[in-house]
């Protein structure tokens, strides 16, 4: 009897869940073209007080390079920078000389490749965030951009210049939206053709001198299929993950017949192996840490790399033919070294360091006399870094038993006091809060929040049954989480009687989980905001890009046979049960997160006459990437979360 009580109890969720959704699955399509003028107006960013405003743009120019690519003459360096307030390209005569800008505009641009003769730098545009990028020239000197593909609402990625500096080889989804075809562009005459175009979600990953190229079929948000393709004799030839939806990361050894493949098939944790015959080799020893990537130079006589150490990052390095040690400096207090490219010649290889109060900066590392060159140092004006706060690695406690980390920025004043804290959900999933320097972050410690990054259930970094607890139907076992950090703070941060106000908030994933936060688990957090968050999977999987759909089903569920669920986790869902004011912001234009998901629930709150407030960012995307509408999106959520749990300053 108790059985049938607990179907009936069952079912009925799941029909208000289908009667609740059936009533605002009223939005069809993604980006601007689906979203009216009027209601573009309506929400449009407000204005935000002049000093709030003054000090969001001081922290936005505290800003790092990218990591950057150098020129085959070893005497330039090419790398990415936003202190135009958008990202661009900019170029390094020397090291630490004024740098020159090369491109402009409202766009983002970002550096790809330089070809092996040094003439070009191959550039990647986007427009306002639609993620739907072309590809383009560019005279190391400057100047006019050439086209290279340009094709509205497709998406172009680079892959690689052949050594002759003749060919560049591309993916693009412009055939069917839901599939990449590759093609390659000869540089001298200007022409395209088509190299590969079989259904699928295709990428050129690396290539032999002799024309073979190895691809990549994407067939979820972490697992591909890896072939080697003959374009003379059109033959593809399976290597590794075919039917498995395991995840791989897979490149060309020196050897013909030979892979480097980095897998956590194996263990619990990613480790490299040579692949030859069928046959796994391990290169790298068993560690209790995910090794994230891994790069080689283009003659593949060096391996190198990146470890993530429990949200910290480390480098290491094999000699690809021996498997034995490269050396590195010592890199006291780092919290992070990235790696980047290799020089054409393999002998220099750039590096991102970062430290917790200190912005990443770029050099370069010669394997050869073992020097580390700085070349450009990160941009700190009117900013004292040193008084920024250390992340504290701290734990919390689900209601299963299960220790969740959590880095902390605790403010001095609130060591031993109750101080009302923001806890901040990152995106992904399959993403992970690491610690180290941001001026964003800082804002809210020198508001007087104690600001608080979990990595949940799900999270990367921490083995494959922890990144894997929440998939499909899994999820519904773990979503409790984000309660249970709020029930934790509430609990054992109380001091003096005083309970904290705990604000929530994230972006992507990250407002999704803001977005639960706030009606699945009502009342557990006081004020939050939601950015660029999913409101309904099932309609967020219906209408997000055609090539999203296919990673995201992976990780969230079949709208075809697994609607239930997707509805049993959706926030909106949930409504009645909202208490607290919540804020959605959202990027008209992007691909990702349909603007419709924002606007439902926004509506449904207002019907409903729940305090809430929905900002439309009409030129962006997944997320705000010009510097005047980041000022907007970080002021005003701070501003909100301030109004809400400690009242106006």
């Amino acid at each position: 009897m108790i059985r049938f009580v607990y179907l009936f109890i069952f079912l009925g969720l799941i029909a208000c869940a289908q009667k609740s959704v059936q009533k605002t699955e009223s939005y069809a399509g993604l980006g601007k073209d689906s979203v009216s003028a009027e209601t573009l107006k309506k929400f449009a960013p407000p204005a935000l007080p002049e000093a709030m405003l003054t000090k969001i743009k001081k922290s936005l120019d505290v800003l790092s390079p990218g990591l950057g690519m150098m020129h085959p003459n070893h005497k330039q360096l090419f790398f990415t920078w936003k202190v135009s307030g958008q990202t661009h390209v900019w170029r390094l005569d020397a090291p630490n000389t004024f740098p020159v800008q090369l491109t402009g505009g409202k766009d983002a641009t970002m550096l790809t490749d330089i070809t092996p003769d040094g003439k070009w730098l191959v550039l990647s545009r986007d427009e306002d965030g639609q993620e739907n990028p072309g590809i383009f020239l560019q005279s190391p000197e400057g100047g006019d951009l050439i086209k290279v593909f340009l094709k509205t609402k497709v998406r172009a990625s680079a892959s690689f210049v052949t050594d002759d500096s003749e060919w560049l080889y591309f993916s693009a989804n412009d055939i069917k939206p839901d599939a990449n075809a590759i093609y390659r562009y000869n540089l001298k005459s200007q022409k395209i053709e088509t190299v590969f175009d079989q259904p699928g979600l295709w990428y050129v990953v690396d290539h032999r001198k002799n024309g073979d190229l190895l691809l990549a079929k994407q067939t979820g948000s972490r697992s591909s299929e890896y072939f080697e393709f003959t374009p003379a004799s059109k033959s593809l030839k399976p290597i590794v993950g075919q039917n498995e939806k395991e995840e791989y990361t897979v490149a060309y050894s020196k050897h013909p017949g030979e892979f480097i493949i980095l897998t956590p098939k194996f263990e619990e944790f990613s480790r490299l192996y040579k692949f030859k015959n069928g046959k796994f080799d391990p290169i790298t020893p068993t560690i209790k840490h995910e090794i994230e990537s891994f790069n080689m130079d283009h003659d593949k006589t060096k391996i190198v790399y990146q470890i993530n150490d429990g949200g910290y990052t480390k480098i290491k390095g094999l000699e690809a033919d021996r498997f034995t040690d490269l050396q590195f400096p010592e890199f006291k207090g780092a919290e992070h070294i990235f790696s980047g490219s290799f020089s054409q010649d393999g002998k220099d290889l750039m590096l991102g360091i970062s430290y917790a109060q200190a912005p990443r900066s770029n050099f370069s590392y010669n394997f050869t006399s073992g020097k580390l060159t700085s070349w450009v140092k990160a941009s700190v004006p009117e900013v004292d870094v040193k008084k920024f706060v250390r992340s504290e690695l701290e734990y919390y406690s689900s209601r299963d038993g299960v220790q969740i980390p959590m880095f902390v920025r605790r403010p001095a004043q609130c060591v031993n006091k109750s101080c009302p804290v923001v806890v901040h959900f990152h995106g992904g999933p399959e993403g992970q809060s690491i610690p180290g320097f941001s001026p964003y972050l800082q804002l809210f410690v020198d508001a007087g929040f104690v600001f608080v990054e979990p990595n949940v259930r799900g999270s990367a970094g921490y083995g494959k049954t922890w990144i894997d607890s929440d998939n499909k139907e899994k999820r519904l076992n773990v979503i409790t989480d984000i309660e249970d950090a709020a029930r934790f703070i509430k609990s054992k941060w109380a001091y003096g009687g005083v309970v904290p106000k705990v604000g929530v908030m994230g972006g992507s994933y990250g407002g999704y989980s803001t977005l639960m936060a706030m009606t699945k688990f009502a009342g557990a957090y006081d004020a939050g905001v939601a950015i660029v968050g999913m409101s309904n999977l099932y309609t967020f999987l219906q209408n997000t890009a055609p090539y999203r759909r296919i990673l995201r089903t992976s990780e969230y569920g079949d709208p075809e046979t697994q609607k239930d669920i997707l509805l049993k986790l959706s926030p909106i869902t949930y409504l009645d049960q909202v208490k607290s004011p919540l804020m959605i912001i959202q990027g008209a234009n992007d691909p990702r997160v349909p603007v419709g998901e924002a606007i439902q629930i926004q509506e449904a709150l207002q019907k409903k006459n729940i305090p809430s407030q929905l900002i439309i960012f009409p030129d962006e995307g997944h997320g705000s990437q010009k510097k005047e509408n980041q000022a907007l999106e970080r002021g005003h959520t701070l501003q909100f979360l301030i109004n809400h749990l400690m009242g106006s300053l």
